[in-house]
């Protein structure tokens, strides 16, 4: 069995900039685990624990949606939470440009899925990427407060050219991720 989900990877020039935002929201002292920059990306799709057997559907599947999927761009746009700024568990910056070409291959992917057994998500697609979780009440009050004055950079656009299946590797140093297949667009 391995741990698997479908991502978008982030260009390297992006990086730097949410490494800034995490380290002004970490001056809140909030109890947030923040996910390590480098592991920051765009999920797709979680599988969970998956039979290695599945891998080679799931990626015929992906590669054959990508491969209708003419390439886009996408920027990365303000700080939110889930559930609410108010209420702050997920911390995370949203995603724009071409959101209507990601929602339809998006929705695309869901549909190939499906027939392989992997149900869509019971909830709407909600782009973004994740910067860190709240672990506790601890200092929530002022990272939501933070949050809803922070000023993000104004990124540039990037172009999604790809898609990637990961393997997860859970450790008590936190997460590793490594490519299982790279999957191109159009």
């Amino acid at each position: 069995m391995i741990r698997a989900f479908l991502a978008i990877d982030l260009p390297p020039s992006v990086r730097p900039a949410l490494g800034r935002v995490q380290e002004e929201l970490k001056k809140s002292a909030a109890d947030v685990r923040w996910v390590p920059v480098g592991n920051i990306h765009l999920t797709l799709k979680f599988f969970g624990q998956l039979p290695e057997g599945e891998v080679e559907p799931l990626t015929q599947a992906a590669k054959a949606v990508a491969a209708a999927q003419a390439p886009f761009e996408l920027q990365i746009t303000g700080a939110g939470a889930f559930p609410s700024l108010n209420n702050p568990r997920v911390v995370w910056v949203g995603i724009g440009g071409e959101v209507l070409a990601l929602a339809q291959f998006y929705r695309r992917l869901e549909t190939a899925l499906a027939a392989l057994g992997h149900l869509p998500e019971g909830r709407p697609f909600h782009p973004h990427l994740t910067l860190g979780r709240v672990r506790s009440p601890a200092g929530r009050e002022r990272l939501a407060k933070m949050l809803k004055g922070l000023a993000v950079p104004d990124w540039p656009p990037f172009k999604v050219n790809e898609l990637i299946l990961f393997r997860s590797n859970l450790s008590p140093q936190g997460s590793t991720y490594t490519p299982l297949q790279v999957i191109t667009l159009g």
